[in-house]
């Protein structure tokens, strides 16, 4: 990587496009073709470059060097300030902490800009390099966008296989990470319904601006795309309310279970109250105690004991206690 750019192509306007470097991509001017400019905007030289010697405005520059970025589409002049979001997967990272890529749309430039690596942007790439790639700007857009919502679908997939293995769980009583397993999923459903809602707003703005490189055939194919993203945030949705419903059962199973061993303790403490009561009446320690001369009395005594857990088992009975 070269002063902060991580790759330039010159688009054939054939589905192919040639790699450029830094030298080359600075010389570039539109009559050479389309170019497609991809930095990394936490290098100094790319962070310079973009403010001063890009061409644009002080706002659009800004907008592709902000840390922090909400997936948008802003037309200002001739060109689009678009922000979008992928899926993280990066090795040792969660899918809901999604990637931000920002781009800068012309008639006959993309400027692009990122902080980690997008595998959409990868996958981009080798399209170009092996002839199936965008012909023009619009299509890049179009394409990048396709892929990004493409990459989505194994993460849905990875949620809806989830919450039925944790259903499957909760009715097989296995529960001892339950809580804590439901807990993570609702929070990474929540967080990436969080980006993927804005980002459908941001792909139907695109397809209502009247930009004029933005061909009829792009559009549908947006809202293709904007079709699909949908149905990724209704199955998040769905898992999400899933997730809830089963961390409610959950939670009433194990009242059920808590009720049921409280119930049976009481049970067992409404059985030995009279018997404590019995033995502790005849242990005192004064005289005149009955049978202390009867060497049967505890015999007998032990006979009333048995004979009273039996009336009580009898009267619980009759009650439906047990």
């Amino acid at each position: 990587m070269e002063s902060g750019l991580i790759h330039a192509y010159l688009l054939d306007g054939h589905g192919g496009g040639r790699r450029l470097d830094w030298q080359d991509a600075r010389a570039w001017t539109p009559e050479q073709g389309r170019i497609w400019l991809h930095f990394d905007y936490t290098d100094t030289d790319a962070r310079e470059w973009i403010n001063k010697a890009a061409g644009l405005e002080p706002l659009v520059a800004e907008a592709l060097l902000t840390e922090e970025t909400r997936p948008r589409t802003t037309s200002i002049g001739d060109g689009l300030l678009i922000a979008l979001r992928g899926v993280n997967l990066n090795p040792e990272s969660q899918p809901e902490d999604m990637v931000s890529i920002r781009l800068w749309v012309e008639e006959m430039r993309v400027i692009s800009t990122r902080k980690r690596q997008l595998l959409s942007v990868g996958d981009l790439c080798r399209q170009l390099d092996a002839g199936r790639g965008p012909e023009t700007c619009a299509d890049l857009v179009v394409e990048l966008a396709d892929l990004l919502v493409w990459r989505m679908s194994d993460t849905v997939d990875a949620f809806e296989d989830t919450i039925d293995e944790l259903e499957d769980r909760v009715v097989a009583g296995a529960s001892s990470t339950l809580r804590f397993d439901l807990a993570t999923l609702r929070k990474q459903t929540i967080t990436l319904r969080r980006y993927l809602a804005p980002e459908r707003e941001a792909l139907a703005r695109l397809i209502v601006e009247k930009a004029e490189w933005i061909m009829e055939a792009n559009r549908i194919r947006l809202r293709e795309v904007s079709d699909r993203l949908l149905r990724h945030i209704e199955d998040i949705d769905a898992v999400r309310e899933r997730a809830a419903v089963t961390q409610e059962e959950l939670m009433s199973r194990i009242s059920e279970q808590l009720n049921s061993r409280m119930y049976m303790l009481s049970i067992v403490a409404a059985i030995f109250l009279p018997l404590g009561f019995f033995t502790g009446l005849l242990g005192i320690n004064v005289g005149g105690i009955p049978g202390s001369e009867n060497p049967h009395a505890f015999l007998i005594f032990s006979v009333l004991l048995v004979v009273t857990v039996a009336i009580q088992l009898v009267v619980f009975r009759w009650n439906k206690w047990l």
